[in-house]
């Protein structure tokens, strides 16, 4: 079954590996037939910065809206990122700020409980890192939390996947970074 895919590209360099394993990513989907859209982070034009909170909402961009119709549009929303200092990069960040807004991915309902917007969407975050997974998880815990429960979760998504990738700048061979393409370019023919 044919599923429309929403790929967005966290990393702000094209030049990143990132770049190459949202390639794989979707050359693997479309291959396969799904259909599917993509956004690369360094292309957007956007202020990041939430001036007000969410006291004055400031008008959105053009390409902040494209975002998010392409967020409704998907059944499955794929972003691709590093871990820079045990979060996502800046820029990343200040998107989710400026486009999860109340109306849009969530509406309080009372004080203590809210409509998820954006029910009946999975989610998979790719994220590559220098630092070994297992070691990032140790000293600073679960890094994924802010995107994976604060973000994506809260807005409705489910489920939710996250793959990581470590160890890459200096300790990584050519055949594992082939194996890593190869693993993400299945993951797109799957829609996973």
């Amino acid at each position: 079954m044919s599923k429309k895919i929403f790929i967005l590209l966290g990393h702000p360099d094209k030049d990143s590996f990132n770049f190459t394993l949202a390639d794989e990513y979707q050359r693997g989907a479309e291959e396969i037939g799904h259909e599917v859209r993509r956004m690369n982070l360094g292309d957007l034009k956007f202020d990041p910065i939430l001036h007000h909170g969410y006291r004055v909402i400031q008008e959105l961009e053009p390409d902040l809206r494209t975002f998010q119709e392409n967020v409704c549009w998907c059944d499955h929303f794929i972003i691709f990122y590093p871990s820079w200092w045990s979060t996502m990069p800046a820029l990343l960040k200040g998107l989710f700020d400026r486009t999860w807004l109340p109306g849009f991915a969530f509406c309080f309902t009372s004080e203590f409980t809210w409509q998820r917007s954006l029910k009946g969407r999975s989610a998979t975050m790719v994220i590559t890192s220098d630092t070994i997974p297992i070691v990032q998880r140790i000293i600073f815990g679960d890094t994924t939390n802010e995107l994976k429960k604060g973000i994506l979760w809260f807005a409705g998504f489910g489920p939710i996947r996250v793959l990581k990738f470590g160890y890459l700048k200096h300790f990584s061979s050519t055949a594992r970074r082939e194996r890593i393409k190869r693993k993400v370019f299945n993951l797109g023919r799957k829609a996973q």
